[in-house]
């Protein structure tokens, strides 16, 4: 697909290109993509033939919503049946330079191509430069994100500290005494950071940030900005598709990333909506490893079409506007209902369970998971123990007296203020 990667090239500088121009290459790279994905997965040619499309039907964007989406939400099951990429790898597996698991459980690849997931021109854009020492606070362990992170920056010229996840002390550390200058990771950790640097009066010198994986409210951003001198950008994608959005200096929504075609649909029907409407975002991605069409993330938002005074002339997404199935992201994590189900549903004494999502005092997420039933047989240390190993994150265990969740009660509710 070497072809389709010239075209992500020409897209990485996309100041210099007219509006119409940037349109004809989403168009070619829409008909590309789908040429190469029924042509190297069957997953692809599958969805084509259940819809009665053939390839060369697929002449652009437009012609996109002819072909029905394929919910992220699908994937465990897609994989568990048809092992381990459910027919989507472009590859053999022994290609892979790597494989991850994100929660669900879905299965990740990595191929070989430098910067595979698309997010140096994410980077580029917040102003990060060759030379920069730059923290990245993602985690390395089964999840791509950390990689996803750590080969943008390497592309971009980035010297990279590995932080991954905890260790607050140690990073402030390292972040004084290498001269740390840039910043990768969740909003809520870099808020942990500078305050953590602050109390210890360690002299950091951290100048801007790249915040992914959680939500950046204004009132977060402009504290951070104010109180510690910071310029913070945010990035937009997933594990499956790589970079879908970013922000420039103007910082007013996510411009649509190169390698990507975006569309905002309606969940239901899977038809595409007109700028400025609310609805699911749909990706359709250049990948000669993973190529992904229409491929619904799960996520909602909304598509400004305005010129951006940056020069850019991709589309901007609007900015997350929640969730169309259960997932709920936690520290940069999903929790869905079916992670729970097998460990709670295992554990002795639990007859019904609740997980809430909420913010603690210091605006960071907390996941509590509720049980009832005899709380003669409950352990609940025992249930937070299984319940971290299937979620990849601490979840804190509250024993309740039967009653108190109601038995059409959601299995997860978010309580979460952003503002």
């Amino acid at each position: 697909m070497n072809e389709d990667q010239d075209l992500l090239e020409k897209g990485l500088s996309q100041e210099a290109i007219s509006a119409q121009a940037w349109a004809e290459q989403q168009d070619e790279l829409a008909r590309r993509t789908v040429d190469f994905a029924a042509t190297h997965t069957s997953e692809v040619a599958q969805r084509l033939a259940t819809a009665g499309l053939r390839p060369e039907e697929i002449t652009g964007v437009a012609s996109l919503q002819r072909i029905p989406v394929l919910s992220k939400d699908s994937l465990p099951d897609l994989q568990a049946e048809n092992p381990p990429f459910g027919g989507m790898l472009a590859v053999p597996v022994a290609e892979l330079r790597r494989i991850y698991m994100s929660p669900g459980p879905i299965f990740d690849p990595e191929g070989g191509r430098a910067d595979a997931w698309r997010f140096a021109a994410a980077f580029r854009a917040a102003g990060f430069r060759p030379g920069d020492v730059v923290l990245n606070s993602f985690s390395y362990h089964l999840t791509p994100a950390g990689m996803m992170m750590d080969e943008a920056l390497r592309a971009v010229g980035c010297t990279v500290i590995p932080g991954g996840v905890g260790n607050s002390d140690q990073q402030v550390e390292v972040m004084a005494r290498t001269g740390v200058r840039g910043y990768t990771g969740t909003p809520d950790f870099l808020r942990a950071l500078v305050e953590l640097a602050a109390s210890k009066g360690l002299p950091i010198q951290l100048e801007r940030a790249f915040v992914s994986g959680g939500p950046l409210p204004e009132s977060l951003r402009r504290s951070l900005e104010k109180d510690h001198g910071l310029r913070i950008f945010q990035g937009y994608g997933t594990a499956d598709a790589g970079a879908l959005g970013y922000e420039c200096d103007r910082r007013d929504g996510w411009h649509v990333a190169p390698g990507a075609v975006i569309e905002i649909v309606d969940p239901a029907s899977g038809r595409a909506l007109a700028p400025g409407e609310t609805g699911e975002v749909v990706a359709t991605v250049a990948n000669d490893v993973y190529p992904l069409v229409r491929f619904g993330t799960g996520d909602l938002s909304a598509l400004d079409i305005e010129p951006c005074p940056c020069g850019r002339v991709s589309p901007r997404l609007q900015g997350w506007q929640g969730r169309v199935g259960d997932g709920v992201k936690v520290r940069g994590m999903f929790v869905h209902a079916r992670q729970l189900a097998p460990v709670c549903e295992s554990s002795p004494g639990v007859k019904r369970y609740q997980a809430v999502v909420r913010h603690d005092a210091d605006k960071k997420d907390q996941l509590l998971v509720r049980v009832e039933g005899d709380k003669s047989a409950i352990d609940p240390e025992k249930l937070a123990e299984a319940l971290r190993g299937a979620l990849k994150l601490r979840a804190e265990v509250e024993v309740l007296k039967e009653g108190t969740v109601a038995e059409d009660s959601p299995v997860i509710v978010d309580e979460r203020s952003w503002d």
